[in-house]
């Protein structure tokens, strides 16, 4: 039987962070494709988990008399949670292993969905919920700094692109199996089924991965924990992106949570298929967060800067598609221009984290991922789907969804600056 370690090979091709001062390492390619899967595999889960809440939305609404204000805390309060632990959990992770650290995690958010399954009102589900948001707090930092480790920089902004994907595809099953599940079994086994899928996932996990040597994360000296702190908002281009990729996170995050509603409500459709509808939407955005870093891979062997001026591209055609898309009425040609403006605007996360790590101490680059990671949950996830539910019972959940893409034309800004800034950070950190 082939072990990870078996797997583990050196052929000579380790060029992994070499310019950055990087412990050169190679794995095999069956190595490298079985990590990737199972980082992948738990990325689904943890978002399956998230947002399976959104299918649900109906069901509770109709059994707890929940305001929009309130089903948007119970989308909201898991980004918050992770908004607010990424980073400390992600130290912890640079410390103590990121996959140990990965598994612990999974293990938690898998039991807490079970745990939403048993709530019995509000109260005890957004406690549940806030559960779901800590054991997810830190996995994608630590997940990413995984696959950044394992595979070649040439492909960073591929492989990160598409392990970001693995959220929205996490979503579309999420959304589309928590609809079909709730309205089979009920929405409690829906809670279950796939919180016991997620703990599947995290035992065999370990099994597979090998955990990193802590020794080859940077080959740089241990930094102190001012310098950890200090490291990751030390240049202006990463500051920018991060806020940037927030912004558009929060169109995102806006839009997959209350996509299912807006079907539901103005296209007539019942739970269960209004949850199937948002789902092909949120697959749209998967294949264009996967795509978005493929390009950007692409175009950087021409100009490194190109990453940042293409997903700014992205984001202002993205918001001017889904501005058009709110602003016309419900029908076939709506539903077209929401995937196209979706598509166009997930290409950010891979290109994203690809230039924090590119710009950064790999030595933490936990804890570089989990400072996105913290952006995007505080100011994107975290407040999107509250703040639409504040606005739809405002002004209606139609007119909030013309209102959220406008902060797509300050994330375009953002990376331009970002951009400028980029050749000059990336120097500054080589010579350092």
């Amino acid at each position: 039987m082939t072990t990870p370690t078996d797997l583990v090979i050196a052929d000579g091709g380790g060029d992994l962070g070499a310019k950055l001062g990087e412990t050169p390492r190679s794995y095999s390619a069956v190595y490298r494709w079985a990590v990737f899967a199972l980082t992948f595999g738990l990325m689904l889960s943890d978002y399956m988990s998230r947002q399976v809440i959104n299918a649900i939305f109906p069901f509770l609404k109709a059994e707890w008399t929940l305001s929009d204000a309130q089903l948007g805390a119970l989308a909201s309060v898991v980004a918050l949670v992770v908004g607010v632990m990424t980073f400390p959990v992600s130290l912890i992770a640079d410390k103590w292993g990121r996959v140990r650290s990965a598994t612990a995690m999974a293990l938690v958010w898998g039991v807490a969905t079970i745990g939403c399954g048993l709530a019995g009102g509000f109260a005890s589900m957004l406690v549940a919920r806030a559960f779901v948001g800590l054991g997810e707090a830190g996995y994608g930092s630590a997940g990413g700094a995984i696959l950044t480790h394992v595979f070649p920089r040439r492909l960073h902004s591929t492989i990160m692109g598409a392990f970001m994907a693995a959220a929205l595809f996490g979503s579309v099953l999420g959304v589309i199996l928590g609809g079909v599940l709730a309205r089979s079994l009920g929405w409690q086994l829906a809670f279950m089924v796939i919180g016991g899928a997620g703990l599947v996932l995290a035992v065999a996990f370990p099994l597979v991965v090998k955990e990193l040597p802590m020794a080859s994360t940077g080959g740089a000296p241990a930094l102190s924990l001012q310098s950890v702190i200090r490291e990751p908002f030390r240049f202006r281009t990463v500051n920018c992106t991060y806020v940037a990729s927030a912004l558009l996170m929060f169109i995102q995050g806006s839009i997959v949570a209350w996509a299912p509603s807006y079907l539901n409500r103005y296209y007539a459709m019942d739970p269960a298929r209004a949850a199937v509808g948002a789902g092909v939407l949120v697959l749209v955005a998967g294949v264009g967060m996967t795509l978005g870093g493929i390009v950007a891979d692409r175009l950087v062997a021409v100009r490194h800067s190109n990453r940042l001026n293409i997903v700014a591209a992205y984001a202002l055609a993205s918001g001017a598609t889904l501005l058009v898309a709110f602003a016309i009425s419900p029908g076939p040609l709506q539903m077209c221009m929401i995937a196209l403006g979706l598509l166009l605007g997930a290409g950010f996360a891979g290109p994203s984290g690809a230039v924090v790590a590119d710009v950064t101490n790999p030595a933490i680059r936990a804890t570089v991922f989990a400072t996105l990671t913290l952006a995007n949950n505080l100011i994107g996830l975290a407040p999107g789907p509250f703040v639409t539910g504040v606005l739809a019972d405002a002004i209606g959940l139609d007119a909030a969804m013309r209102l959220i893409p406008l902060t797509s034309i300050l994330a375009a800004v953002l990376y331009t600056a970002a951009a400028r800034s980029y050749h000059r950070d990336r120097r500054h950190y080589a010579t350092t």
